[in-house]
């Protein structure tokens, strides 16, 4: 299938260039560049992608004793901690008891549903969810390093896990402008 694709994209270029070869070599040319200087402007846009998405959501900062979180453009806080040597992207959400992770997060760092009891619930905006209590090994947040850390995995539909107050509450939290910093 990729061939006919790639033989229907040849034929209408060898088209493209035929008809326009009538008109002139000059112009041809032309054409020929500009559309070249478009190919390597879209390879280049590709490569650079990952540059221009991380500049999209700000990444955190880290210092020697804290760490500061820039406010997202949908006005959360967002925090990447490290477990077990595996990067996991949180909402930082003072509103949360505990910190909770969702399915895919929990399959990522290993956790899964057939070694996990669902005997806890919890009420979230979503209405109520079952949970089940694990203990989240090496945490790394910057300079500052557990080594567990209690947690809740949830049956619930969640983008995102969320960094609550269990483990917020090891900080000193202060907000200024948009910019969240944390002190231990």
């Amino acid at each position: 299938m990729r061939a006919l694709y790639v033989g229907l994209l040849l034929a209408s270029l060898t088209g493209w260039a035929v008809v326009e070869l009538r008109k002139g070599a000059g112009r041809m040319a032309k054409m020929v560049l500009a559309w070249g200087m478009i190919f390597l402007g879209l390879v280049a846009l590709y490569g650079l992608w990952g540059d221009i998405r991380r500049g999209i959501r700000p990444s955190q900062e880290v210092t020697a004793g804290s760490v500061i979180l820039p406010r997202g453009d949908d006005g959360h806080y967002y925090a990447t901690l490290e477990i077990g040597g595996v990067p996991v992207l949180f909402m930082a959400d003072t509103g949360a008891s505990e910190v909770v992770l969702n399915a895919k997060d929990a399959a990522r760092l290993g956790i899964t549903g057939d070694g996990l009891a669902f005997t806890g619930q919890a009420m979230t905006a979503n209405g109520m969810v079952q949970t089940a209590r694990v203990t989240l090994r090496d945490v790394k947040f910057g300079p500052f390093s557990d080594a567990a850390i209690p947690a809740a995995v949830t049956t619930g539909a969640m983008d995102i896990s969320l960094l609550g107050m269990s483990y917020l509450g090891q900080f000193s939290i202060s907000i200024a402008g948009d910019r969240m910093e944390l002190k231990r």
